[in-house]
């Protein structure tokens, strides 16, 4: 379907149609369906008596007429080597034999030796002929020639292409070592005209002052701030 499509008009026209053992299961089920179907007569034999009796007395046989494919998609994968299946238009489907030629001495007799191959020229060779191709070898383009040069050239001068594309990076000093810096709660914040560096330092030292005062009411014993 995927080379002639859905309507299959090559297929459908041809006259003769020789088929072998298939080992595609769509394959053999297309043949069987070719084939069609065969109708089989199957008999049925009943006996009827007593048990212990010489002979049973009674014996019923029933026929019955069923439908079954002329060959099955299994038993087409199965067929033998040498069977092949024929479908003329018009005619039954017939089961044949292959024909080879080297097995019957009827078309052994007719084979000729193959031809003897000079080693020179041979007899009915024709004449050579002069083409616009042969010796044509094109040279490198020149931009791709001064691209080259260019790019040798600033690997030569500045160590790559790679390094000229990174810009240098400045040596690794040992880093000074800086002492920590504490924040004075009671002194000037660095930034005059900072107004929030003001307001924090006013909250901690009214904080400061209302611990103080409540230290002084409840005596020395009940000290709610170190002294210093």
């Amino acid at each position: 379907s995927k080379a002639y499509g859905e309507n299959n008009a090559i297929l459908d026209n041809c006259h003769v149609r020789i088929a072998f053992s298939s080992n595609d299961e769509r394959t053999a089920k297309r043949i069987s369906d070719a084939l069609g179907m065969a109708t089989e007569l199957r008999a049925m034999r009943n006996y009827a008596g007593h048990r212990l009796a010489p002979w049973l007395s009674h014996v019923m046989v029933s026929r019955q007429e069923t439908a079954r494919p002329l060959l099955t998609p299994g038993e087409v994968m199965q067929l033998p080597p040498a069977d092949e299946l024929v479908l003329v238009s018009g005619l039954p489907p017939i089961l044949a034999k292959k024909l080879r030629y080297y097995e019957d001495r009827n078309f052994s007799r007719r084979v000729l030796p193959a031809p003897l191959l000079a080693d020179g020229p041979y007899a009915d060779r024709p004449t050579p002929r002069a083409d616009d191709w042969s010796g044509q070898v094109r040279g490198v383009d020149r931009r791709l020639l001064a691209g080259d040069e260019r790019s040798e050239a600033i690997s030569e001068d500045e160590g790559g292409v790679q390094q000229q594309r990174h810009p240098g990076l400045p040596e690794e000093g040992a880093a000074a070592k800086q002492e920590p810096e504490q924040d004075d709660l009671f002194g000037p914040p660095d930034d005059e005209g900072d107004a929030a560096a003001e307001k924090k330092v006013i909250d901690r030292i009214s904080n400061v002052a209302r611990a103080y005062g409540l230290n002084e009411g409840m005596g020395e014993d009940k000290d709610i701030l170190p002294g210093f």
